[in-house]
């Protein structure tokens, strides 16, 4: 470009023509000089591997959109850009925060801070024995308050939901595998306080499968449940239009391990599985899908994320359109949650960096509702400062990062789009293998479902043993002084204690004519489950009938020959086999009066020894060992006094493969000579040698790629033993 000069300044030219000068590289050009760049590295060497198999290139052009079915959409209607063309502008995303508290007035003084500090909804998340349709008294005590709310009936309901306006902000019940009882509950509450249901928004969502995969059985026959699902649409079709009832949550399976590919295709299986069972009891494909909370966990990998909830809306709508839903209900609700999985109990805090990125790749995959998880939520009750700052993370990527701004700000990123298209054909293969296989039902008795998520598990838990994948502050950069956050816990039997005394007094106190129409109504209830269900339940609730009463009375004539037994989704975390050996190590300290330690053989100049002394410190420091790190050694006798002084049993030889030649043979000799029960750790791998060090008495070498949880484990059993 020339440009102009007047009095030795530049100006811009009068006329700009850009593509003559700055001609655009093609591919070849560019490919080209990176390989020159690369310097006899191979291309291959710049592309990554996902975990769903997905190659990512180092570089994405227009011509990688050629082929995605996709790329004209626009944001809007059934768009996989953005559910609405105005974006979060025209709906913003719900802030649905998790507050888990078991008792009633407890959550209520949450509530009500949570909704002035910037929450728009309510969520109320239930305790096990709620979910189970069981009073408190009646309960086994760990499931009462394991989860959150103890609901029992209409007293506790309104005591959660004292002085607040349901009419204003959505409330979400996530009522395990039946939803019908927090229906009626709901419904009651709404009658006594002269509510219009109808101009109530939010859902009370059931996930019999879901339920099923995770727990293993479910209470009622499956056929029961499904049934349920049906009564609760119709219901809300004629009373709550602005309600959904019928949830499709992923969580069981993110938080087991599984893949993001894995993850879109197991919530298709499972929309399926409903959606064909409700048209075979007469709802209509659009009714359903209307009617359907697709719930998806959110991972750790970025661009990954962000992809996985813009291709659930392609899919969802290849999926809606093939039962011959019309274009309205092509649209899928997604409510967008932070995975367990990823999250750590050492140097926890690091979970609030976590949460922080995958709320940003969800609101940006363009989400309808999102829960973020406190940075404690994996070992502790969540207290007020754990949930604000979880709920502020939301807040803050509102109000000061602009994120409801732009209406779809991943669309026409060439890698985005590109990896969209990607994740959404390898979904729907799996999708169409386990329709093969039976459906999803079929395929979780089978335990191909189990199977599947623990071949995908095992590779992960390979790049986390070996610290190719990295968990910051647990299996890479390890506190060694760090202490565990004392954790919060549910006293579930003084939580039990108090519930039945209320609930005693309770029964007590209703009246006789209260009475005589609860019974009439459990009788009602206990000789059909039909489309009055709900309605007849809701005025048992309103006459002092409690949530046990209900469900026993709509359950008495299920089959129990029908419930059917599975494997259970595995629910695991990647840090766990980690943190067991740091647990390992503090039980070791608290039985022997000091921690398991190793000595750094640092041999000749600190150039010399420096980088196999750092990666060995911070190796054994990730499994909880005490490290002796000397300034260095120039003998193999200065080594030995310096160890006996230590009084460790592990030593690391560190120093540079040239200097091991001579090194190793005269030090682990005397190590030998010195110690009886003395490891011998080397600090690299030399290949050509490992044999021969071996034989020397060299015991374990570690290095970049080894199995570091592995070789940790050993150790730790090892200096059990020798404790013993």
């Amino acid at each position: 470009m020339n440009l102009e000069t007047s009095d030795n300044k530049f100006q811009l030219p009068k006329t700009l023509n850009l593509i003559n000068d700055f001609p655009i590289p093609s591919y070849d050009e560019w490919k080209e000089k990176v390989e020159k760049d690369l310097r006899g590295k191979p291309f291959k060497k710049l592309i990554t591997k996902t975990i769903e198999g997905i190659e990512l290139q180092p570089i994405y052009t227009r011509k990688d959109l050629e082929k995605n079915s996709h790329q004209d959409l626009y944001p809007g209607s059934g768009s996989t850009r953005a559910t609405n063309a105005s974006g979060y502008f025209g709906s913003e995303w719900i802030i649905n925060q998790r507050i888990e508290l078991a008792d009633a007035d407890e959550f209520n003084s949450a509530l009500k801070d949570a909704l002035e500090r910037g929450q728009n909804s309510i969520y109320i998340s239930l305790d096990k024995a709620s979910t189970l349709g069981l009073d408190a008294d009646y309960a086994k005590t760990e499931d009462v308050g394991n989860g959150g709310l103890s609901i029992s009936g209409l007293s506790s309901f309104s005591r959660a939901l004292k002085d607040v306006d349901i009419t204003k902000h959505p409330i979400s019940i996530g009522a395990g595998f039946s939803s019908i009882p927090f229906i009626s509950i709901l419904s009651a509450y709404c009658k006594k306080n002269n509510i219009d249901i109808s101009k109530v928004s939010g859902s009370i969502e059931a996930d019999p499968i879901g339920y099923w995969a995770s727990e293993g059985e479910l209470p009622i026959p499956l056929s029961s449940a499904i049934s349920e699902l049906k009564i609760s649409l119709d219901w809300k079709i004629k009373n709550a239009p602005n309600f959904r009832t019928i949830n499709v949550n992923s969580l069981p399976y993110i938080n087991s391990g599984a893949n993001a590919v894995q993850e879109l295709a197991f919530v298709l299986a499972t929309a399926a599985e409903y959606i064909r069972k409700l048209i075979d009891l007469g709802a209509d494909i659009n009714d359903i899908a209307k009617n359907i909370k697709v719930t998806l966990g959110i991972g750790s990998s970025f661009f990954t994320e962000v992809s996985k909830f813009r291709s659930i809306k392609l899919l969802w709508k290849n999926l809606i359109s093939a039962f011959g839903g019309n274009d309205e209900s092509q649209n899928v609700n997604i409510f967008a949650v932070s995975s367990n999985f990823n999250k750590t109990k050492f140097d926890p805090y690091v979970n609030m960096l976590r949460t922080t990125t995958e709320t940003f790749s969800a609101i940006v995959g363009g989400i309808n509702s999102l829960q973020v998880s406190p940075f404690d939520s994996v070992f502790s009750i969540p207290d007020n400062f754990s949930r604000r700052i979880a709920r502020n993370t939301q807040i803050i990527l509102k109000e000061e990062s602009h994120l409801n701004t732009p209406i779809d700000s991943a669309g026409g990123s060439y890698y985005v789009e590109h990896l969209t298209e990607e994740l959404a054909v390898k979904a729907w293969e799996k999708f169409q293998q386990i329709e093969k296989n039976g459906g999803m039902i079929e395929s979780l008795k089978n335990n191909l479902i189990q199977n599947d998520i623990n071949s995908i598990y095992q590779t992960r838990a390979k790049g986390i043993g070996t610290r190719k994948s990295k968990i910051v502050g647990t299996n890479v950069y390890a506190n060694p002084t760090e202490e565990l956050i004392k954790s919060r816990k549910v006293n579930n039997a003084e939580i039990q204690k108090n519930r039945a005394e209320f609930l005693q007094k309770f029964r007590v106190s209703k009246n006789q004519s209260s009475n005589e129409e609860i019974l009439t109504a459990l009788d009602k209830l206990s000789k059909e489950c039909n489309n009055e269900s709900i309605d007849i339940a809701a005025t048992a609730i309103l006459n002092g009938a409690t949530l046990g009463e209900i469900t026993n009375s709509c359950r008495v004539n299920m089959n129990d020959v029908e419930r059917v037994k599975i494997t259970p989704i595995k629910i695991r975390r990647a840090a766990e086999p980690f943190e067991e050996l740091r647990i390992r190590a503090n039980k070791i300290e608290v039985a022997s009066g000091k921690k398991p330690s190793v000595f750094l053989a640092t041999m000749g100049s600190l150039k010399e020894f420096k980088g196999r002394a750092d990666f060995s410190r911070s190796f054994f420091e990730v499994g909880g060992f005490d490290v002796h790190y000397p300034n260095g050694f120039t003998t193999c006798d200065e080594a030995i006094t310096a160890i006996k002084k230590a009084d460790v049993k592990i030593v690391i030889i560190c120093s540079t493969d040239e200097k091991y030649r001579e090194l190793v043979p005269e030090l682990t000799s005397k190590l030998e000579e010195e110690f009886n029960d003395v490891t011998i750790v080397l600090a690299g791998y030399p290949k050509e040698q490992i044999e021969e060090y071996r034989n020397n008495g060299v015991d374990e070498f570690i290095f970049i790629g080894a199995d570091a949880y592995s070789i940790l484990s050993k150790m730790l059993n090892n200096y059990l033993l020798e404790e013993k």
